[in-house]
């Protein structure tokens, strides 16, 4: 195998190492799956220590984590938004009907109609900005909040249980 000075001189960033790696890897393994041992051979090979790998799969593991733990919370945003949606387009069609039935013009349910719609855009608007600290605060009392139900859901049946026997 020749190689000359400019492929012995060239230099990559780590971001471009790393990619090239990927797609490296992806095309030696047919399935583009790797089981642990090969992961921690392929890292042997590259003269990554085994804590250091390890210390990379905790962390990996736990970004992992949290990225299933924001869909889940982008998916219950979305779901109680489309609950909001629901309420307003049921209460403002009564309201309007009711006010064109009353004075055969829209008066007052109209204020609401509007008032109401401008808080519904701004939660809507929060609904779908899935960065910033604003969004990161209302994760973390999301993940407060389930995890002190979970806490409490486990308390009571741990409760029940100590009942019945």
């Amino acid at each position: 195998m020749a190689t000359n000075d400019s492929q012995i001189s060239q230099v990559y960033g780590s971001e471009d190492a790393q990619a090239i790696l990927q797609i490296a890897i992806a095309q030696k393994q047919e399935n583009g799956e790797l089981s642990r041992v090969q992961l921690f051979e392929i890292a042997a090979e590259l003269g990554i220590s085994e804590q250091d790998i390890v210390a990379a799969e905790q962390q990996w593991l736990a970004h992992r984590g949290e990225s299933t733990e924001k869909i889940a919370f982008n998916a219950y945003r979305q779901r109680q938004l489309q609950k909001n949606v629901t309420k307003y387009g049921i209460i403002n069609t009564f309201l309007v009907l009711l006010n064109l039935a009353g004075s055969h013009e829209l008066s007052w349910s109209l204020f609401i109609l509007l008032t109401w719609g401008l808080g519904l855009s701004l939660n809507a608007w929060n609904v779908y900005q899935t960065e910033g600290d604003d969004y990161e605060q209302a994760f973390g009392r999301w993940r407060l909040k389930k995890q002190v139900g979970e806490s409490l859901g486990t308390a009571a049946d741990k409760f029940l249980k100590w009942l019945q026997s």
